[in-house]
């Protein structure tokens, strides 16, 4: 069994490499792996946004990995600065920096590129997913 990280650059919807990074995940999963780590960068912080509303006929991104989650404890690692510029707070951000309303919730955290190093060197195989 192998551990795996991804790095996901990609924005939901605007650019295929944000489904194709959740169906790789949920292979990976499939075949027996762990998908320990999922690290939203740049653009991927919106992959991230608890506002969010697909229609139905789409795949509702964000659930997808809260449901990875979910069922195989994946971490959903945001990245503070990338989602601060994008307007993506949880809520302790939001009320640091007196917004009216936060737009990230668990199991979704606003961490640093501190997590993603730790990810690339605990885990197996760093697969990046870019547009």
């Amino acid at each position: 069994m192998l551990n795996y990280a991804l790095l996901l650059h990609a924005a939901p919807y605007s650019h295929q490499a944000a489904l194709s990074a959740l169906r790789f995940a949920d292979t990976v999963v499939a075949n027996g792996h762990r998908m320990k780590t999922v690290f939203f960068y740049h653009d991927g912080v919106h992959n991230a946004s608890a506002l969010m509303a697909p229609p139905q006929d789409e795949v509702h991104l964000a659930d997808g990995w809260k449901r990875l989650h979910r069922e195989h404890g994946t971490e959903l690692l945001v990245c503070v600065a990338a989602g601060l510029r994008r307007g993506l707070l949880d809520v302790g951000e939001a009320s640091r920096h007196g917004a009216m309303s936060h737009s990230l919730e668990a199991p979704f955290e606003l961490t640093g590129v501190g997590q993603l190093v730790d990810a690339m060197l605990t885990s197996d195989r760093m697969i990046t997913f870019a547009p």
